[in-house]
């Protein structure tokens, strides 16, 4: 006997009985089965006494036999309803016994009915970047710096030298905690420091000592310094003016360029830009579609779900910060928003895939895996051994169908091209 109640819009709360009859009887049977193969001293295998094999095998058996009832009942009773539970049940008994029969309630959420609409209403800037001749130069020369050496000068400090100082730092007369330094490297107008302290060390030579006021900014990440006055102390010990290195072939072979000297420099940068471009504006329009997607499609997720995603999160999480202790764990209500988010996208992921009717593209799975050992030796092997793993593509699947998925709702949204530059784009938070 089953009854189901709706507790909340996902909650169920389900009443299964099973007759006392039904569990004597495979309590029966399975003494039975016992008593053939029973080895009990004084007796032979198959001519022990019922009485002595109730004695000695009834409490085991009629534990097992109510344990395994009570999951085949609940199986059987969510197969009946056609109820597809999130999460485990929470399972509350009413009466256990062979005299009484076994009754209980399980409690748990299910899944619930999505349905999509507004596909073809999704609105996507796709951006239309040029890289341009000015671009590929400004990139070299972000190498060239990154190669830079940085020489002494007697001169006044100026925008993109280098202040080597020792200062202190005080709020109303307090030294700030770590508001000391000694020998810091100062590059002007980077921005690594706050604005005021730059602007002060302008002008500045080495040997100087020099005082001056600092205001924090609003919005300065440690509370106890946002928007207060400050005044430093600070002790010049080094100008230093930044050295370029010469776009030529040393220059070239230094980023790995043996052949083609600077022209193939150029090539492979122009190269590695338009990769990063490319898939700078896959994930731009990916995540446009996905908010869009949520937007247009919100839904009420089982909370059984959110939290196996929250853990999953914080174990990740876990792991990049080193961290082994659960005592010493990012709290678990940290990642909760990310996990609806997660969770409500993967049930409207799936019910557009099946909707659909998307199926994994396996010239697409092909090329993935390719991508993925391209800059290994031995390639071909490498991607031929892994496309025989079927544990690993159990894993890549179904990440390359939502792929295809993403790309489905950009071909069906309303996609408005927009001219952007390429460092506009690229720099873009």
């Amino acid at each position: 006997m089953v009854s189901v109640e709706a507790t909340g819009n996902l909650e169920r709360r389900m009443r299964v009985e099973v007759p006392a009859e039904r569990i004597s009887k495979e309590i029966e049977n399975r003494l039975r089965r016992v008593g053939r193969t029973a080895k009990i001293k004084g007796f032979r295998p198959g001519k022990v006494p019922e009485k002595v094999i109730r004695q000695r095998y009834g409490d085991q058996v009629r534990q097992e036999v109510l344990s395994e009832m009570l999951q085949t009942s609940y199986s059987e009773a969510l197969q009946r309803e056609q109820l597809v539970p999130a999460g485990g049940p929470r399972i509350e008994p009413e009466k256990v016994g062979d005299d009484d029969g076994l009754a209980y309630t399980a409690t748990f959420e299910v899944y619930p009915e999505v349905q999509l609409k507004d596909l073809d209403d999704i609105a996507l800037s796709r951006p239309v970047v040029e890289i341009t001749e000015a671009d590929v130069d400004d990139m070299l020369e972000n190498l060239r710096r990154q190669k830079a050496e940085w020489e002494s000068v007697e001169r006044a400090a100026g925008e993109g030298d280098r202040v080597i100082v020792d200062f202190q730092g005080s709020v109303k007369g307090e030294p700030i905690e770590n508001g000391k330094g000694e020998k810091i490297p100062v590059v002007l107008g980077e921005g690594r420091m706050i604005e005021d302290f730059e602007k002060a060390l302008t002008g500045v030579s080495a040997g100087d000592e020099k005082t001056f006021k600092v205001k924090y900014p609003k919005d300065y990440p440690a509370e106890e310094l946002a928007g207060k006055k400050a005044e430093f102390s600070a002790v010049v010990h080094v100008v230093e003016a930044e050295k370029l290195p010469p776009l030529d072939e040393e220059l070239a072979k230094a980023y790995g360029v043996e052949e083609g000297g600077i022209e193939q420099l150029r090539k492979d940068v122009e190269a590695n830009m338009r990769q990063e471009l490319e898939g700078r504006i896959k994930a731009d329009l990916k995540e446009q579609v996905l908010e869009g997607l949520l937007a247009r499609n919100p839904l009420e997720v089982p909370d059984a779900l959110v939290q196996q995603e929250c853990q999953s999160l914080q174990r990740d999480a876990m792991q990049r910060m080193g961290v082994e202790d659960p005592e010493q764990a990012p709290a678990l209500e940290n990642f909760r928003e990310m996990a609806e988010r997660r969770v409500r996208l993967g049930l409207l992921m799936q019910e557009l895939i099946s909707a659909k009717d998307i199926r994994l593209d396996q010239d697409r799975l092909r090329a993935r895996v390719e991508e993925m050992f391209a800059d290994y030796d031995q390639s071909e092997q490498l991607v031929s051994a892994y496309l025989g793993n079927q544990d690993f593509l159990s894993r890549l699947g179904p990440v390359v169908l939502e792929e295809q998925a993403v790309d489905w709702l950009i071909g069906n949204g309303r996609v408005e091209e927009k001219q952007v530059a390429f460092n506009d784009y690229m720099q873009a938070p």
